[in-house]
Formats: C-alpha cells, structure tokens, sequence
C-alpha cells in the first residue's frame, strides 16, 4: 500500500493514457474524482501532482481522512464494451 511517507509527501499510482490529439488523460486508480489531462506527457505529469495535491488538501480541510491506495486484487483485465443505440 502507498500513502503517506516517513516525509510527509504522499505517493500513488498514476496512469497516462494517450490520447489522439497527442495529449495524455491522467487516471489515479485511487481517486476517480480526479480529472485531469496534459497536451504532453511533461504537462500531464505536472497536472497530476498539481490535482493530486488539491485534492488532498481537500480532503485535509474538510477534516477527511486521506485514503492509502490499495494493492488491487490481480492484474487489471482491458476488455472493449460494445453498445448499440
């Protein structure tokens, strides 16, 4: 598990998933709340620890408690959903 360090700073999984405008979305496994992106993988990763960081200022403020990321269970599986409308 990640979480807080012995420093105070707080370490989580993050994900870069491109995009085809050539940008990056940034996903936080632990936090689905976060949305944030970057028009190159440099900017994506300052924008991740800028929404990392508010976020949990946030959660401090409003007196929350600040979650540790969770190990998941097994290997992520990618599958495609398919709808029709």
């Amino acid at each position: 598990m990640t979480g807080a360090t012995s420093d105070g700073s707080y370490r989580y999984t993050v994900y870069f998933e491109p995009q085809t405008d050539g940008g990056f979305a940034v996903v936080f496994p632990a936090f689905p709340e976060i949305v944030t992106f970057g028009r190159s993988l440099d900017e994506a990763r300052s924008m991740a620890r800028d929404a990392l960081r508010c976020h949990l200022e946030g959660l401090r403020k409003d007196g929350e408690a600040i979650p540790l990321e969770q190990s998941p269970a097994g290997q992520p599986i990618r599958e495609e959903v398919v709808v029709a409308l």
